[in-house]
């Protein structure tokens, strides 16, 4: 086989290393190994309502748009409140799954004898 057509890239000296890395390669420590990061968020509570108030403002925004759009403002369409009427659908499915999952979670928990 000729060489011609395949490019000769030296691609091992392209590979950039990540926090990720277990520290084989490249010299670096691995992250995960020899530190535990902190949380992003103080704690549960918080990430709850977030995530709750995140699903509130989805599920309200196709009636915003609605208004608007019922109103005659040149800048929402139909089309985009159709799309946030499938966006708050997709969320409101999510957030049953959710709920599903931490009460099957709970009640295996609870059926934890100690």
């Amino acid at each position: 086989m000729s060489n011609a057509y395949f490019p000769k890239y030296d691609l091992a000296s392209r590979i950039e290393g990540t926090k990720f890395d277990t520290g084989i390669s490249y010299n670096m420590p691995a992250a995960r190994l020899d530190r535990i990061e902190g949380a992003e968020t103080s704690n549960f509570k918080s990430v709850l309502n977030n995530l709750v108030e995140g699903l509130n403002e989805n599920v309200n925004a196709p009636d915003n748009l609605l208004k608007d759009a019922m109103q005659g403002n040149k800048n929402v369409d139909i089309h985009d409140v159709i799309v946030a009427m499938s966006k708050s659908e997709i969320s409101v499915n999510v957030a049953t799954q959710i709920v599903g999952k931490v009460i099957n979670a709970y009640d295996r928990v609870m059926q934890i004898s100690v």
